[in-house]
């Protein structure tokens, strides 16, 4: 039997536009995807919800859907208390919670569930309003989604923004009348665009920056204080790994490239190194593009992911190969997976091994269920040291595709991490139109419990090309990727060609700036490291707070032979510390100096 889903929507009614202010409030960003025994508590102890935990049984709760099915207030064998639906006659046959939402707020939700497949939605049948998100169906706004398993409880974690005031009816639905909904610890917490904005710079502190502290004695081991110290960043570029795609019109284009150099750190090829363009007629193998493409970056230090060794979607495959049987086909793909990965071993910092393979079933339809993870296991037995990414779209930018949930995304990373040991990564193509900036913080929280390096990897913003609107969605989606711990790099999908963009273009025709491009270098200045100067102390130490990356270090006092000058890296913490401020211990530089 098909597991059964069930849907937590909120009936937009009445519009009210009251003032709602809430103390300031950090972010939890813990999350779980484990089978739990006993829920966990609410976050922000259920922010606006009444009787998050139902410890006063069904108070604030109420039956939901008008065809007969009922609720009651359950308590576990252990004591724990939660509400029930049950004898449910249609799918809206559930309890609800009446709550006031605010203009321009940002709402995390968080909720345990049992039983059943979750989702969290929007309902806004009364007044039609536009509302964050890519999921519009029957007028109700999906916001959330998790799998949760037989026999425990699981969490649902999303999040989501309305742009008018108003009451909303918050309930959960399962399209599966046969199975009863339980809920337990539910949280819906508001916060205003100055609290969410604080997070990030937090976070940004924690997880970006470190804190550094010299200490210098003389030759005699007594403090030097007084003394001038510079710390001078090698790298003017964004201490993230920072880029976008290219194509082959880079190549012989002089403005092209002086503009793209300046500016980005690591790139991918748009399509020049997948199947079907490397080998249009079976058996005539040709790299020209990629190695010309590779060697331009090489030439100006900047990384290169490699997209893709497979491609899971029919519809993109070389025209030869759908007509393979799948003997043939099996030998065909072993070749291609042998040769291009053999060819650009080591030269990559990732391989998207078979793109969407959460969407597409092409391979696994054709060789088998585990083809994808066969293709892991090889391609990591020809490059060892290189991660294997998983590759998908509609992960942070569309809560409604449940094939791409990030419950759906980690449990693959699960199924092939149980057959394949190497290096592994999660790639998010964030291919958006409006963002839902909540539930993408949401999203990766979830993502983040894989313990695996997380990329946005073909970032673009689909609505009017270069206007406001564009710019404005492209820097909210683009502060939210950097500032969460768990995003180690951020490719842009705006590669030009003679024809223009894909969807989103940085510049015109002529590589001057567009308001996109302004928003990327604006930030860049933002994010990349920066000068930090002072003088010694009377312990002899200097304390600064630098962005991770290379430093030039001099260090110059009267009565010091000579200027000393060195090198220095910022690293991150080598365990994931970032939530915990307190528990990042700074890095220490011990200098001893010649005097006088």
């Amino acid at each position: 039997m098909e597991a059964p889903k069930a849907w937590l929507l909120i009936l937009c009614a009445s519009l009210l536009f009251a003032v709602h202010t809430i103390d300031a409030l950090s972010y939890d960003h813990s999350a779980t995807i484990e089978c739990l025994k006993e829920p966990l508590k609410p976050q922000y102890n259920g922010g606006i919800i009444v009787n998050p935990e139902f410890t006063y049984g069904l108070k604030g709760w109420s039956t939901f859907g008008g065809n007969g099915g009922k609720i009651m207030h359950k308590n576990s064998e252990e004591g724990n208390s939660f509400i029930v639906a049950h004898s449910r006659n249609q799918p809206y046959d559930t309890f609800s919670q009446k709550i006031l939402l605010q203009k321009e707020s940002l709402y995390a939700f968080t909720a345990l569930n049992f039983k059943l497949w979750c989702s969290f939605s929007l309902d806004t049948s009364e007044s039609r309003k536009r509302t964050s998100n890519g999921c519009f169906q029957n007028n109700r706004w999906l916001y959330g989604y998790a799998v949760a398993r037989s026999g425990c409880w699981s969490m649902l974690k999303g999040g989501l923004t309305v742009d008018s005031s108003g009451y909303a009816e918050l309930y959960f639905q399962t399209n599966n009348t046969n199975v009863e909904i339980w809920v337990d610890n539910v949280s819906l917490q508001p916060f205003t665009k100055e609290h969410w904005r604080s997070h990030q710079v937090e976070n940004i502190a924690n997880a970006r920056k470190r804190d550094v502290k010299v200490h210098v004695t003389d030759s005699k081991g007594e403090v030097l204080h007084g003394a001038d110290i510079h710390f001078r960043p090698r790298q003017n570029k964004a201490g993230i790994p920072f880029g976008c795609v290219i194509n082959n019109d880079i190549l012989g284009n002089q403005a092209y490239q002086t503009w793209f150099k300046s500016r980005f750190s690591v790139t991918v090829f748009g399509n020049e190194l997948k199947w079907y363009a490397t080998e249009r007629f079976q058996g005539q193998v040709n790299y020209t593009d990629p190695d010309a493409m590779l060697a331009f970056a090489k030439e100006n230090n900047i990384k290169v992911r490699g997209h893709c060794i497979f491609w899971d979607d029919p519809a993109y495959q070389p025209k030869w190969v759908p007509a393979l049987p799948p003997a043939e086909l099996k030998d065909a793909a072993y070749k291609r997976l042998q040769s291009v990965v053999s060819k650009y071993s080591g030269q990559f910092i990732g391989w998207d091994v078979n793109n969407e393979n959460l969407h597409f079933q092409f391979y696994e339809q054709m060789l088998g269920a585990n083809a994808s993870d066969v293709f892991f296991q090889m391609a990591n037995q020809l490059d060892p040291t290189t991660p294997m990414f998983m590759n998908e779209f509609n992960t942070l930018e569309w809560s409604g595709d449940t094939q791409a949930s990030p419950a759906q995304y980690v449990a693959k990373i699960q199924e092939i991490r149980s057959f394949y040991q190497g290096p592994i990564g999660i790639g998010l193509e964030s291919h958006f139109s409006a963002p839902n900036i909540p539930y993408v913080r949401a999203s990766l929280d979830l993502l983040a419990t894989a313990g695996v390096p997380i990329w946005l990897t073909e970032l673009d913003v689909s609505v009017n090309n270069n206007t406001d609107q564009q710019a404005l969605y492209l820097e909210q989606i683009l502060r939210e990727a950097y500032a969460h711990p768990a995003v180690e790099g951020i490719v842009l999908w705006a590669a030009r060609t003679a024809q223009g963009c894909y969807r989103m273009c940085l510049t015109d025709e002529n590589y001057n700036n567009n308001l996109n491009g302004a928003v990327v270098d604006k930030l860049i200045e933002e994010w990349k490291p920066k000068r930090s100067e002072g003088k010694l102390d009377s312990y002899g130490e200097f304390k600064t707070s630098l962005f991770h990356g290379d430093y030039d270090v001099t260090i110059d006092h009267p009565s010091m032979n000579s200027t000393l000058y060195r090198t220095f890296e910022v690293t991150a913490p080598e365990t994931s510390t970032q939530n915990s401020k307190d528990t990042i211990s700074p890095m220490v530089l011990h200098v001893q100096v010649d005097v006088r």
